[in-house]
């Protein structure tokens, strides 16, 4: 190893020239840090705005402590975008660098063989390796060799981080027991909490350097009040009039297609950036906004943390985040290069909605994980199995293993998970202050939309910047809102509103029945469906309200009539057309609702309209995996034995679904009874 200041200063300036060019000096802190790397065993935390240069300090150090025979780096990495960013960025530093992840699986043996011939500087691993078995394997191995640890993105480690994960955690925590590597954590998104955190679990040595978070580059803007069509005419209008290429963040899977859709209609080349997509296809999305040959890519959170592209000159936000410190981790994506870069804000109604599933999904439920402990008391247990036998459903369930797993109570072996007799002790006072904590931060968030106050010094503020102050340039500051300002054009309103009002929405029919139903095997009888409305659809929002207000017990004339429409476009691909109309069975105000539906569909396409479907008990339960709902609906819903049904395809009517398991039951009913396939129409899914 060196500790020699001038050595440490010569490998960071060599460093800054090849990323940034020959004019490239250190900013400040930055030789510091580096210098405090280069110590034996240290333990450093930088939190720096995007753009400072975090990536050039451990590249630095890297290379200085290659130079003094110390073993290769090990970067936790928690997106592959990032990764691979980040081996392009080491390699042009001049390091060898791989990374292992699920995408080369085949590439595994070949970096490990090159890590014990010592050919490689830098290897990138995402936290998910570590129970992966032929990582951890070599985990024991890899640490006596390597000379400095790099935890990017450092606050996905601490419970208090606006993207707080389990996995990154679980690694992050085995790999500081290292003693004789460095480690380094960093982030350009930790208030104090997460800091103070952060430095708990690195270790009372640690030595962190902060420094103030304003970008200078950056103009922020909140469009406050625009309808969902008004926002989707609104970032129409201004992308033709904002320099550069950019990215516009959605909060939903859904949201990101719809949208991309739209704008390609409009004419902009803006495809859609989703945790959905293959691997291949993220690559491919990523070079072609890295190499401006789109305008913008509409994205989830799945493009963020680390996407390097300097001179990206916009961040759009259609829909909250959060957080403060969520939003500013994304719109640190613009202007890391550029003298300016417009990110805007674009809030929506139905914000606050999505915000309390993500803020309480991660928390885990007591009396859930004494469920998962009494399977898992009979014996080691795959997911499907305790999803089973739990009725959890999948995203919570797999929320609570996880956590489970990094407090040592559970193990996974492969795909199954058990018991390691260690008690499950719930930490109510964390897990209390954490729900309050994500509810001031929702707070803060609603504040920052409703523009009370400078939005760069109210970033800082939430950040708990040690210098906010008021930037002169956002649109509070200045009164100027970029783009069409409130008014989007009349023509793009237009457009928005019949693209939208003419997107279908596919119901993919379900394939087989769950575990721990009543029924087995593979389901019959019912096909492919399709829906006037998905989630908050900015196309028919305002309808969708007006129907969730009147408790079903009114059905506005837009949605009737944009069932029509969506049977007159689904129409071309039926092998026969319906012959009757059915109102699926429902609880409550919502058979009426069915039955309006069907009603009406009935009249306009004159078919027979067949009432065969009753409702006994209450509600299929809503918080549960898929058995117990079946099982619950095959209680509730009775066919009547004396219904007649024409031969052929049925058009099977509701005004709402989630799971879809009320029309299965009731379409494999009917074939039981002697029906033809069940075609389902819906007017609202719920997401």
């Amino acid at each position: 190893m060196t500790d020699s200041p001038d050595q440490a200063a010569q490998h960071l300036a060599t460093v800054l020239h090849r990323l940034a060019g020959p004019d490239a000096t250190p900013r400040g802190d930055q030789l510091d840090a580096v210098q405090a790397i280069v110590q034996p065993a240290a333990r450093v935390l930088v939190v720096q705005a995007t753009g400072w240069g975090k990536s050039a300090v451990y590249w630095a150090a890297t290379s200085a402590l290659r130079a003094g025979g110390a073993g290769p780096t090990l970067v936790i990495s928690p997106l592959l975008a990032l990764m691979r960013d980040q081996v392009a960025a080491a390699e042009r530093s001049g390091l060898r660098a791989v990374t292992i992840n699920s995408t080369n699986l085949d590439d595994w043996d070949p970096v490990f063989q090159a890590l014990d011939a010592d050919e490689l500087d830098v290897l990138l691993v995402s936290p998910e390796r570590l129970g992966n078995p032929r990582f951890a394997a070599r985990l024991d191995d890899l640490m006596a060799r390597v000379g400095l640890v790099v935890i990017d993105e450092a606050h996905c480690i601490s419970d208090w981080g606006f993207d707080f994960r389990p996995d990154y955690q679980r690694l992050a925590r085995a790999l500081l027991n290292t003693p004789k590597a460095s480690v380094l954590a960093t982030t350009a998104t930790a208030n104090q909490r997460v800091t103070d955190d952060v430095e708990r679990q690195l270790g009372a040595s640690t030595v962190t350097f902060r420094g103030t978070l304003a970008r200078t580059s950056l103009r922020l803007s909140v469009v406050p009040g625009l309808s969902a069509i008004q926002r989707y005419a609104w970032v129409a209008d201004a992308l033709a009039t904002i320099e550069g290429s950019g990215i516009i963040y959605v909060l939903t899977v859904a949201e990101a297609e719809r949208l991309a859709g739209f704008l390609q209609h409009c004419g902009y080349a803006a495809p859609a950036y989703t945790g959905q997509l293959e691997a291949p296809d993220r690559v491919r999305i990523e070079a072609l906004l890295r190499n401006n040959e789109v305008k913008a890519v509409v994205a989830t959170s799945a493009l963020g943390m680390g996407y390097d592209k300097p001179d990206l000159g916009f961040c759009l936000h259609v829909g909250s985040p959060s957080t403060p410190v969520a939003y500013y981790q994304q719109v640190g994506r613009a202007g890391r290069a550029v003298a300016h870069a417009e990110a805007v804000l674009l809030p929506a109604a139905t914000d606050e909605q999505i915000w309390e599933y993500f803020a309480t999904a991660s928390i885990p439920d007591p009396d859930a994980a004494a469920r998962v402990l009494g399977v898992l008391a009979r014996g080691p247990a795959g997911l499907l199995d305790i999803e089973s036998a739990t009725g959890l459903r999948r995203g919570r369930l797999e929320a609570l293993l996880k956590i489970m797993a990094v407090d040592g109570v559970l193990a996974k072996n492969g795909s199954q998970w058990q018991a390691t007799g260690t008690p499950y002790v719930h930490d109510h006072a964390k897990w209390e202050a954490l729900a309050r904590s994500r509810r001031a931060e929702a707070t803060l968030m609603r504040r920052y939309a409703h523009g009370e106050g400078c939005l760069m010094a109210y970033l800082q503020t939430a950040l708990d910047d040690p210098n906010p102050a008021p930037c002169g340039k956002c649109s509070v500051c200045t009164g100027v809102l970029p783009g069409p300002g409130t008014a989007p054009s009349a023509q793009h309103l237009a457009t928005a509103r019949t693209f939208l009002r003419g997107v279908d929405q596919i119901i993919e029919p379900r394939k087989r029945w769950p575990s721990g139903a009543s029924r087995k095997g593979a389901i019959a009888g019912i096909g492919e469906g399709r829906a006037v409305a998905f989630a908050d659809d900015p196309g028919w929002s305002d309808e969708v309200a007006a129907l969730t207000r009147s408790m079903y017990s009114a059905i506005p004339a837009e949605l009737l009539a944009g069932a029509v429409a969506t049977l007159g476009r689904w129409r071309a691909t039926w092998a026969a057309r319906p012959v009757a109309v059915v109102p699926a069975p429902a609880h409550g105000a919502e058979m009426a609702a069915n039955r309006l539906l069907a009603e009406h569909l009935a009249a306009v396409g004159k078919l027979p309209l067949v009432h065969c479907f009753t409702w006994s008990g209450g509600p299929a339960p809503t918080d549960s995996s898929s058995g117990p709902v079946v099982a619950h609906l095959d209680q509730a819903i009775t066919l009547d034995p004396s219904a007649e049904l024409p031969r052929g395809p049925v058009l099977l009517c509701a005004a709402s679904m989630r799971t879809g398991w009320a029309l299965t039951v009731a379409a494999a009913l009917l074939h039981e009874h002697g029906g033809d396939t069940s075609l389902p129409l819906v007017l609202h899914r719920r997401p």
